[in-house]
């Protein structure tokens, strides 16, 4: 290609990446607007403004259309490679984002259509706290794509988290209100639908910034750690099995503790002397107090109870935390001390059954 036809065809290709770049910031400011005039029309009861929300999706949704149109003829034209095709690959999966945010806040306008008078303030308050956390969450998300800064990007990602907290609050807050009839059950039920959607919109502000960091430095998105905790009483037996075999065999898929309500001094000579014929080394393991699941400063994705009574010592479980009982798969009847070498055998036989069940529906065939 001549030098001029070359840098005729650049000139092209860059003005048509500066109309999706603008089409994209136009779309984002007016999610953004979306949002913010649903949040709005709720602290103020503004059932006018609700309805300017429910029509406004009409907007979004063909902006988006708009945007995937572009971005399919962008390809088509220029054929893209490295950091032009990562970008609008990248819009395209933004778009999906952007979308479903849009939906959100339509769906909130419609629920504050429905509420049959305004809540108490100290929910009000609430939600106000929660709209504030997502808000900022997507217009840090945002900026972060639209700039093209992967700092702000990593900063802003799991900023979602921040809402855990003020959500468990507003939940237990409508539940009493409902049950002392402060609030019709119908409003409730609104209520609980409209903070649920708040926490969704910062939920969707992280995958607009995994789209930046793919966009900006081809990163793609981590597989994700999770979080388990193995909980009985007295953490000397099968809860101490699962989280030393679930560190063997899964260390890159997941974070393992172990814990007991009413844990003894030191686990038993017996147990450890089996699991070191079985190639694991628990040495220097001590048996552990659980700490409230709910004070935990990062959640646990999931609790397994291998003991009957398990969820009960668990008066509170994050909106975040699943409970597992495995004490139907996992049965041990005595402590390690009074168990023979076969019955041993045999539970932790189920403990690395019912692990590896766990982490192949969690991570797929690749745990590792």
């Amino acid at each position: 290609m001549e030098k001029s036809a070359r840098a005729h065809y650049e000139q092209r290709m860059q003005a048509d990446l500066d109309k999706i770049r603008d089409a994209v910031r136009r779309v984002a400011e007016l999610i953004e607007r979306q949002v913010a005039d649903a949040v709005h029309s709720f602290l103020e009861s503004d059932r006018n403004l609700a309805n300017d929300v429910v029509l406004g999706d009409r907007r979004v949704n063909r902006q988006i259309r708009d945007i995937d149109r572009m971005c399919h003829g962008f390809i088509v034209r220029h054929a893209p490679s490295a950091g032009h095709l990562r970008y609008v690959s990248a819009v395209l999966r933004l778009d999906v984002a952007l979308e479903r945010t849009g939906d959100y806040a339509s769906t909130i306008g419609r629920e504050i259509i429905q509420l049959t008078g305004r809540p108490p303030d100290r929910i009000v308050r609430d939600v106000e706290l929660i709209s504030q956390q997502a808000r900022r969450t997507l217009h840090q998300a945002l900026t972060a794509f639209e700039t093209g800064d992967t700092e702000l990007a990593n900063e802003t990602y799991g900023m979602a988290g921040q809402t855990d907290s003020t959500l468990e609050t507003v939940f237990e807050e409508l539940l009493a209100a409902g049950e002392g009839r402060d609030i019709p059950l119908r409003d409730v039920f609104a209520l609980l639908r409209i903070v649920n959607l708040l926490k969704r919109v910062a939920e969707q502000a992280e995958n607009v910034c995994e789209q930046t960091l793919f966009s900006v430095a081809g990163q793609t998105k981590d597989q994700k750690i999770f979080r388990i905790l193995f909980l009985d009483e007295r953490n000397d037996g099968v809860s101490q099995m699962a989280e030393a075999y679930a560190q063997k065999a899964f260390p890159e898929s997941g974070f393992y503790d172990s814990a007991g309500w009413d844990p003894v001094d030191a686990l038993d000579p017996g147990l450890v002397d089996f699991m070191d014929h079985n190639s694991i080394d628990m040495r220097g393991k001590k048996p552990t107090m659980m700490r409230p699941v709910h004070e935990e400063a990062r959640h646990w994705h999931i609790v397994v109870g291998l003991h009957p009574d398990a969820r009960n010592h668990i008066p509170r479980l994050p909106f975040r935390t699943l409970f597992l009982d495995w004490t139907d798969i996992v049965s041990v009847d005595g402590h390690p001390a009074d168990l023979t070498e076969s019955q041993m055998d045999e539970a932790f036989k189920s403990v690395k059954l019912a692990v590896r069940d766990l982490m192949l529906t969690l991570r797929g065939p690749d745990a590792s």
